[in-house]
């Protein structure tokens, strides 16, 4: 029904712009655009329902946040009132002048943006004053943040799980309803003390599903070693549980040679320590590279000299090189390009080695006084920064090397995959708060001109410091998507967004700061916070489980990334399954 109305008005509102040309400055349907991305992922429309039942616990710590903050504003403009004397009123006049002004300057204190900035003028006038701002930080941002962060986390946490647990127990329950419809088969023999299947008919069935290829060839492949072509209901539902796995590809074997010397290089050059020389390699290569920026770093461009980096790159290149080809040799082209090292390290080597070719068709090889000049689209000095910076991309090689920190980026990847949804979720408010702040905010703030300035009085307009036309933020702006996309997100890394709150609020209505308030609440406060707290779940669960394997290598199998909690999982029963089977109002047991 959602979907169809989400057409419905899509169509409507689609008519109504063409009608106008397309110059309507709102259009209803792009608002409706994210419905269509919710609706295709399972998981997403879960995280939905999950944070939507944690709404009310959320809402209760969101009060006491406010109780707290207007306690504290009351206090504030009690303390900080307006006084005979002008000279000690910086307080007053900067961050408690009135009611919003109140709020605002302790709502961002509340995040620490403005801090000790919102202090200092009290703090000068009397040190005794301090002690307001930081109790004020202490128990908002230091306690109630939390335990924001941990009601969360908590209630998220248990509705989520709770989802998952629903949907294995009803992947569980078909499965064993599939194992009760083949049983009551005519092919199928007659047990009189178990129920069985006959391989041969799941055979035949499983060659008309439609699955994954990988699972597919697994259940085949072990049903053809099924002992005496039977399976009981143990044994059905261990067989479907390769769907809940990602098979990791074996890698394919290295090549034979005939001859003694052959042999000795490929054992010589496929061994680890050649990798670690490697890597000693590539380390002095990121040294030598540190060691000529140091040295260059005050030089002018027409003073700059890069014969002594261009050459060293040459030659480390160049042993890259021949690393990559000995490696082929040693491995084979497959099994080299089995690896995701492998395939990095030979990526970046031959990008280094084109560029290093079109350099030196351009500027001629490395020579003294090889001093930068403009030649077609990249400068000398521009083609030998983009080489150091792949070099010391590569570096990153060095990572499958070492035992603890390929286990941490292996798990890190795995959480990337694992937190789908909740990105997912993140780039819909994003999209959704993008365009009503172009409706809102769209042209709103007209850039000044190129001003460098730190204060600036220019007939009666005069720049403070730290304001938003000082500071020069004129990108950050709603005057189109991209704009948008990037305002939004500094403003919930909350560093210097009161700068938002105040150049908006001045430049269109006070009342945009409601705006920018409800995206911090629900980017920074609940999302950044449930990313948090789930990215460390999430990160005990798979180091625990890893840490007491023997070797990474080792692995066959990795768990599905959508069941994030598998480890807590419970298995359902017997009895659980057979008295959901018998309410079926679809599927009649003969037993």
């Amino acid at each position: 029904m959602a979907y169809i109305l989400a057409l419905v008005v899509s169509l409507t509102d689609w008519t109504v712009s063409m009608s106008f040309s397309c110059r309507e400055t709102v259009r209803i349907r792009r608002i409706l655009r994210p419905f269509f991305l919710l609706q295709n992922s399972s998981m997403m429309k879960k995280t939905l329902k999950s944070i939507n039942s944690t709404l009310p616990e959320m809402a209760s710590v969101v009060l006491l946040l406010a109780v707290h903050l207007s306690l504290f504003t009351m206090f504030g403009m009690l303390l900080f009132a307006r006084t005979k004397d002008g000279q000690q009123d910086k307080e007053w006049l900067g961050y408690f002048r009135n009611l919003p002004d109140a709020l605002t300057s302790l709502l961002v204190l509340l995040t620490t943006a403005n801090n000790p900035d919102v202090m200092i003028p009290a703090y000068s006038k009397n040190r005794a004053y301090a002690i307001f701002f930081v109790l004020f930080t202490v128990l908002g941002n230091l306690f109630l943040m939390n335990l924001l962060t941990a009601i969360i986390y908590n209630q998220f946490r248990g509705y989520l799980l709770k989802s998952v647990q629903s949907s294995l127990f009803r992947r569980r329950l078909g499965i064993r309803a599939a194992f009760e419809v083949l049983c009551s088969l005519k092919e199928t023999p007659a047990r009189t003390h178990e129920l069985c299947v006959s391989a041969e008919t799941l055979l035949r069935v499983l060659k008309k599903v439609d699955m994954d290829f990988g699972c597919k060839h697994v259940i085949l492949r072990t049903l053809k070693t099924c002992p005496r072509g039977l399976l009981s209901a143990v044994q059905f539902q261990k067989l479907f549980e390769e769907l809940d796995k990602d098979s990791v590809k074996q890698h394919p074997a290295k090549p034979e040679y005939q001859s003694p010397f052959l042999q000795k290089m490929q054992f010589a050059f496929g061994h680890p320590y050649f990798s670690y020389i490697g890597n000693v390699v590539a380390l002095a290569n990121i040294i030598s590279i540190c060691v000529v920026l140091v040295i260059d770093a005050d030089k002018q461009p027409s003073e700059r000299d890069d014969f002594f980096l261009g050459a060293i790159n040459f030659f480390f290149i160049l042993y890259y090189l021949l690393e990559m080809l000995l490696k082929i040799m040693a491995m084979g082209l497959r099994r080299y390009l089995s690896y995701p090292s492998n395939r990095f390290d030979g990526l970046l080597t031959g990008i280094l080695l084109v560029l290093e070719i079109s350099t030196f068709a351009v500027y001629g090889f490395p020579h003294p006084g090889w001093r930068p000049e403009m030649m077609g689209l990249l400068s000398l000095w521009d083609m030998v920064r983009l080489v150091n910076m792949l070099i010391v991309f590569r570096f990153l090689r060095i990572i499958p090397n070492m035992k603890f920190m390929a286990l941490v980026v292996s798990t890190l990847l795995d959480l990337v995959k694992n937190l789908r949804a909740f990105a997912g979720i993140l780039l819909v408010v994003y999209y959704a708060f993008a365009l009503i702040g172009i409706v809102l905010f769209k042209g709103a703030i007209v850039p000044m001109g190129n001003i460098s300035v730190i204060n600036i009085t220019s007939g009666n307009n005069t720049l403070q410091c730290g304001t938003y036309e000082q500071l020069e933020y004129w990108p950050n702006n709603f005057d189109d998507f991209a704009a948008a996309l990037v305002t939004l997100w500094d403003v919930m890394v909350v560093n210097n967004w009161q700068v938002f709150l105040d150049a908006f609020s001045r430049y269109s209505s006070p009342w945009s700061k409601l705006y920018f308030v409800s995206w911090w609440l629900i980017s920074s406060v609940i999302w950044v916070n449930l990313f948090v707290a789930l990215l460390l779940e999430n990160f005990i669960h798979k180091w625990d489980r890893r840490c007491q394997q023997q070797s990474l290598s080792e692995i066959e199998y990795q768990v599905t990334m959508e069941l994030m909690f598998r480890d807590v999982l419970e298995e359902p029963t017997e009895e659980e399954l057979m008295e959901k089977l018998y309410q079926h109002p679809h599927l009649q047991l003969c037993r």
